[in-house]
C-alpha cells in the first residue's frame, strides 16, 4: 500500500533522429517557388492536348491568314520559297541491265506524268494542275497544320487516277474509341503498332452554314489509309494530327494587330483635332446634327473657325499617337513572331533598314535551309507517293502505255524530284566561289546545278540546244562554257577578301 509514495523514475525518451535537410531541386527550371506559380505545364499525351485545342488553333490560324498582313505574308513566303514558280520537277533515271540509261523508257514516263499534271487532269474538280496541287498542299499544311489528299482511282479520270483534297474539318477530332485491332484517335484509325489503317471522313462539313449541316446526324465514310496522303509534321511521338505552323505566334500576331489598330485610330483622331463642348450651367447644346446615339455634333471644315455661343466652352482633345517608341516596339514583337515562324525578320516585315551584305546573307542562308527542309518533306510525303500511285495505275490499266506493270519497280525507284533553287544575294561572289570549287575538285557540276534547282543533264541538254540553234541561224556566240573558249567576261578571277567596313548598310 505504501508503494504509491515511492517516486517512479521518468521513462527514458530517445532523442528524435535529426531530419535530413531538404535538398533543393537540381534544375532551376523545375523550381516551384512563387516566381513559377503561373508556370502550369501539362504532362498529358500529344493527342490529349491537341484534342482540346486543335479546332481553336486551326480557326484562329485561318482568321489570321484572312485578316492579318503578316500571317498572309508568311503563307506566301512558304508557297514562294518551298514550291516556287515551277514546282517540284521530276526526272526518271532508270537503267537497263547493262547499267546504261533507259533513255526511251525514261522519256515516256516523264512525258506521261507531265501530261497527267496539266490543268484539268490531276484533281477531281478539274480546276487544278500538278503545280496548283503542290501550292495548295503547302498552304494547307502551313495554315491548318495538316493536309489530307485522297487518291481516286476511277476510269473517268486521266490515266484512271486523280487527287481529291479533303479539308481537315472533315476528319472529326471527336471520333475516338477502341477497335478490335487497335484504336481510333481524332478520326484516324490505327492498328496495335500505331500504323494508320483508315481515316473516318465526314460526308458533309460539320459547320456548313449554306446547307445548315446537323452535327447530330453526322455520317462518315471509312477510307483505307492506302488511299489517303496525310501531310503533317509531328512534334511528339504518337501524335495523330498536325498543329498549325503559326501556333507559337498566334498570340503575338493578334496582340500586335490590335496594338497597331489602336495606334492607327489614335493617330487618325489626333490628326482630326476633335474636342468637346461644355457649359457651366449644363444647358443642352443643339449643334448641327446628331450621331446614331443622339449625341449632338458640330460640323467643321479643315482650317475653319467658328464662334461659340455665350456660356459655352470648347476643349480640344489632342492625342499624341503614335509615340516615338512605336516602331521599335513593333520591331521587337515582330522579331519574336518571326522566330516562332522560323523565317527571318527582314522577310516577314519587308524591312531592310540597316541591313548589310553580311547580315542579310547569314539570315538568308539559315532561312533557305529551313525551306530546303520543307522541300525534302514535300518530296518524300507528297511528290513520290503520288508518282508511285500514278505509275502503278497507268501501268496496270492504261492500254496506250508501252511499258507494262512488271517494269514498275525499275521506274518507280528511279525517279528524282527536285525543288526550286535560289538566287544568291551577290551572284558574282557566289559564281566565283563555284568556279573555284569546280577547279579544285571540291564539288561537281551536278552540285552546282542543284543550287539553282536544275539537273546537270537538263543543263547540258539546254546548252547543246542553244548551240544547235545558233548554228542553224549562222550565229557565233561570244563565249563557250566548260573551258572550250574565252569567257564573255574574261578570265575568272578570285574575289579579294573584303574588309568588314565595306559592308555598306542597305
Amino acid at each position: 500500500m505504501f508503494k504509491i509514495f515511492n517516486r517512479t523514475p521518468a521513462p527514458q525518451v530517445e532523442a528524435a533522429a535529426p531530419q535530413p535537410r531538404r535538398k533543393k531541386r537540381s534544375y532551376a527550371g523545375a523550381n516551384q517557388g512563387r516566381l513559377f506559380a503561373d508556370f502550369m505545364a501539362s504532362r498529358t499525351t500529344a493527342d490529349s492536348e491537341l484534342r482540346a485545342s486543335l479546332e481553336v488553333l486551326r480557326d484562329r490560324s485561318r482568321d489570321l491568314v484572312r485578316n492579318n498582313e503578316y500571317a498572309r505574308r508568311f503563307v506566301n513566303l512558304m508557297k514562294t520559297n518551298v514550291v516556287g514558280d515551277r514546282g517540284f520537277t521530276h526526272q526518271v533515271r532508270a537503267r537497263n541491265l547493262d547499267n546504261s540509261l533507259d533513255a526511251v523508257g525514261n522519256q515516256i514516263i516523264e512525258n506521261a506524268f507531265k501530261d497527267w499534271g496539266r490543268l484539268g487532269n490531276c484533281d477531281v474538280t478539274g480546276g487544278m494542275s500538278w503545280l496548283d496541287v503542290q501550292r495548295f498542299a503547302i498552304e494547307s499544311l502551313v495554315r491548318d497544320g495538316e493536309c489530307f489528299i485522297r487518291l481516286v482511282r476511277l476510269p473517268e479520270y486521266k490515266h484512271s487516277f486523280s487527287l481529291q483534297f479533303i479539308e481537315a474539318d472533315y476528319i472529326d477530332v471527336e471520333k475516338n474509341g477502341r477497335t478490335d485491332n487497335g484504336e481510333i484517335r481524332m478520326g484516324v484509325e490505327f492498328n496495335k503498332l500505331g500504323r494508320p489503317v483508315a481515316y473516318h471522313v465526314l460526308l458533309k462539313h460539320p459547320n456548313d452554314q449554306l446547307f445548315n449541316s446537323n452535327p447530330a446526324a453526322r455520317k462518315m465514310e471509312r477510307i483505307p489509309a492506302d488511299d489517303i496522303i496525310h501531310l503533317y509534321i509531328p512534334s511528339r511521338t504518337h501524335q495523330s494530327r498536325g498543329e498549325p505552323f503559326m501556333t507559337p505566334a498566334i498570340a503575338g500576331l493578334k496582340m500586335l494587330h490590335g496594338y497597331r489598330e489602336a495606334e492607327l485610330i489614335a493617330a487618325r483622331a489626333g490628326a482630326a483635332k476633335f474636342g468637346v463642348i461644355t457649359t457651366s450651367d449644363g444647358d443642352e447644346f443643339a449643334g448641327d446634327g446628331e450621331t446614331d446615339d443622339e449625341v449632338p455634333i458640330i460640323d467643321m471644315a479643315p482650317g475653319s473657325t467658328f464662334q461659340m455661343p455665350a456660356g459655352y466652352d470648347f476643349k480640344l482633345i489632342d492625342p499624341t499617337h503614335p509615340g516615338s517608341q512605336f516602331a521599335e516596339f513593333e520591331q521587337a514583337v515582330l522579331r519574336g513572331v518571326a522566330s516562332g515562324l522560323n523565317v527571318s525578320y527582314t522577310s516577314l516585315s519587308n524591312d531592310l533598314k540597316g541591313v548589310s551584305y553580311s547580315s542579310i546573307r547569314q539570315g538568308t542562308i539559315e532561312e533557305r535551309d529551313h525551306y530546303k527542309t520543307l522541300q525534302a518533306f514535300m518530296i518524300q510525303h507528297l511528290c513520290e507517293p503520288v508518282f508511285r500511285a500514278w505509275l502503278s495505275q497507268i501501268m496496270a490499266f492504261e492500254n496506250s502505255m508501252p511499258i507494262k506493270s512488271d517494269k514498275y519497280g525499275k521506274f518507280a525507284d528511279a525517279v528524282a524530284f527536285r525543288g526550286r533553287g535560289f538566287a544568291w544575294v551577290d551572284p558574282a561572289r557566289e559564281i566565283s566561289a563555284h568556279v573555284m570549287a569546280l577547279s579544285n575538285g571540291i564539288v561537281s557540276m551536278n552540285d552546282v546545278a542543284a543550287n539553282y534547282g536544275r539537273d546537270v543533264e537538263e543543263l547540258f541538254s539546254q546548252i547543246q540546244a542553244d548551240k544547235e540553234m545558233a548554228e542553224r541561224f549562222g550565229l557565233e556566240t561570244a563565249f563557250e562554257p566548260f573551258g572550250g573558249g574565252q569567257s564573255a567576261y574574261g578570265p575568272i578571277k578570285t574575289m579579294p577578301d573584303q574588309p568588314e567596313a565595306a559592308d555598306d548598310d542597305n
